[in-house]
């Protein structure tokens, strides 16, 4: 299996377990706003505009509401099997994708641990972090670089009194992409690590 149907399956079941109004770290989400979410992702395009650009929010938001008063159990075998359109792209468009909205589930769960290392997942995820790290952390006002545990590293923002944060890549990517819940070490100035550390890492 590809990264992107291990973390969709896996996520589908832990969704299936928790059922519609558990927690995630997608701000107010629940895990039905979050299935709806994924569903209009693959089978809506046209909402697709509203994720970026905020005249079409509404739009956006509307569709995805629409979804999310589908059944559950329909709106899971929704997100469980994407559109043919999508299965021969799968991995490309979303390996991070599903990866990050499953952690979004498990890490709102009280007492959520990381996962044991894969190394076929973080290499994965290694491939996707440079991109979006340089995206979130591109208003940063020092340097940024981001380091994994073997000590292989990517400068995601160059600047000066540069700030290292260290962590498994899995954890990296989850900061790259916003999330706080995550176990990373900061190194650098303590004045420059605070406002690293207070961006807006929205995508």
């Amino acid at each position: 299996m590809s990264l992107a149907r291990d973390e969709r399956k896996a996520l589908v079941d832990l969704m299936t377990e928790l059922g519609p109004d558990a927690p995630t770290l997608c701000g107010t989400w629940s895990t039905k706003d979050l299935a709806a979410h994924l569903a209009i992702r693959e089978r809506r395009l046209d909402t697709a505009p509203g994720i970026l650009l905020p005249v079409f929010t509404k739009w956006t938001e509307k569709v995805q509401a629409d979804y999310a008063h589908k059944a559950w159990s329909e709106l899971l075998d929704l997100v469980r099997t994407p559109p043919f359109w999508v299965q021969p792209i799968d991995d490309l468009v979303n390996s991070s994708e599903y990866f990050v909205h499953h952690e979004d589930v498990r890490r709102a769960q009280p007492d959520w641990e990381p996962r044991p290392y894969d190394e076929r997942r973080e290499k994965v995820l290694w491939k996707v972090l440079p991109f979006t790290a340089r995206m979130t952390y591109r208003s940063s006002p020092v340097g940024v670089t981001l380091v994994r545990p073997d000590g292989d590293h990517v400068v995601v923002k160059q600047g000066a009194n540069g700030v290292v944060i260290t962590g498994e890549v899995a954890e990296l990517v989850m900061l790259a992409f916003g999330r706080d819940e995550v176990r990373v070490e900061y190194s650098g100035d303590a004045d420059a690590v605070q406002r690293v550390r207070s961006l807006n890492r929205s995508v």
